[in-house]
Order: structure tokens, then sequence, then C-alpha cells
């Protein structure tokens, strides 16, 4: 499985950006997908996940309202918009896949089987 991560740069506080993750390798449509990221000293932690289907969606607290995931299940890629950004949005962004018997969407790394490698995502103030 491969995840191709995409659509990362600088921009501006309340500005907009939307990150884009290529998969191939599996059954994309039959996996959830997640979005987490990670700045420098810190953990990587989740931003949002959505159903094979992308009929269920979840976010974290600091991005609900203002970023959206969505996924294209014939084009096999799964998206990120970001608007309103802040400063703190800065990191580096990982697109993830996974599957589990049962789970819908999962919001915890341990539940991901695959990653990207990651897109940068600079926010300036």
């Amino acid at each position: 499985v491969q995840l191709q991560a995409s659509g990362g740069g600088l921009a501006q506080a309340g500005g907009s950006l939307r990150l884009a993750c290529a998969a191939s390798g599996h059954t994309f449509s039959t996996y959830f997908m997640g979005w987490f990221r990670q700045s420098p000293g810190k953990e990587r932690e989740f931003v949002a996940t959505i159903s094979w289907s992308g009929g269920r969606t979840s976010y974290a607290d600091s991005v609900k309202g203002r970023f959206t995931i969505s996924r294209d299940n014939a084009k096999n890629t799964v998206y990120l918009q970001m608007s309103s950004l802040k400063p703190e949005d800065t990191a580096v962004y990982y697109c993830a896949t996974g599957w589990r018997s049962g789970v819908v969407v999962a919001g915890t790394a341990e539940y991901y089987d695959y990653w990207g490698q990651g897109t940068l995502v600079t926010v300036s103030s």
C-alpha cells in the first residue's frame, strides 16, 4: 500500500489550503482514512477521519468547523480542506489508512496500518 500526500505549502493566517492523499495497492473503498499532524517537538496528533463510504467523519476539537475531510473512491483519494488557518496549524500532515472489523472511523494512530510520507503546512501570522 502506498499513500502519497500533496498540497502542503505556505499560507497566511486566515487562509486556506487543500491537502490530497492518493492511495494505491489496496481496496481503497473499504478502508477508513485519516489525517494526522506533527509539529516540531510535539507528538503526532489526530486531525480527522472518514469512513470507507464517506458517510461518517470525526474531527479533533482543535480543527472542528475549520477543516473538512472528504474522499473520492473513484479516484482513490482523500482530501483535507483547511480553512481559517492558524499559526498553530503549522505541522507536517500525514494521511493514513486502516481496516478493523467493526471500526468505521478511527481517531487514534494504532488503528492505522499504512502511512504516507507527510506534507508540510506552514501558516504565517
